[in-house]
């Protein structure tokens, strides 16, 4: 009878050990073969007449080929908006983050920082729209960049550049 338990828990064993696998795998593939749509927000006219700051989001990792992102965006007094050109690879759990360090390159670049967190992502590709909360100095805020919360990892900045006024 030793032999049945032992077969019975090896085929246990391996009955969880493959579930767990297999939604991990479904995990990290569901948004490649689910994508959300194209985004295609606008901006309001009191959005865009004051242009505060402007940048473009790059592949700050190359060896990295699943964390990238790029296009531009353009932030207002009151809206980060990023453009119909902007694309990140897919993935759980972005967010976009106002922060007051330039240079973001990597995960470790962030520790420590205070940022302002401006809302989930709500799609990998296209123009979108994010309110900045009332009391936000934004010459203190020298990136934008997209974050993985889930898993603590930088998927593209932005450097910011000023708009003469």
């Amino acid at each position: 009878m030793s032999g049945f338990w032992r077969g019975l828990a090896v085929f246990l064993f391996g009955g969880v050990l493959g579930t767990g696998f297999g939604v991990a795998l479904g995990f990290f593939l569901f948004p490649y073969v689910f994508p959300p749509p194209i985004a295609a927000e606008t901006l309001t006219e009191a959005d865009r007449s004051a242009l505060a700051a402007t940048g473009t989001f790059i592949h700050a990792n190359r060896s990295d080929p699943i964390h990238w992102g790029r296009g531009k965006v353009s932030v207002y007094e009151r809206a980060v908006f990023l453009e119909p050109d902007f694309e990140v690879g897919p993935g759980p759990a972005f967010h976009v983050y106002l922060v007051p360090k330039a240079n973001i390159r990597t995960e470790a670049d962030m520790k420590d920082v205070m940022y302002v967190d401006l809302g989930g992502l709500r799609s990998f590709k296209g123009s979108q729209r994010y309110p900045i909360p009332a009391g936000i100095d934004l010459k203190n805020y020298s990136s934008v960049i997209v974050w993985c919360e889930r898993f603590s990892v930088l998927i593209t900045p932005a450097d910011l550049t000023q708009a003469r006024r």
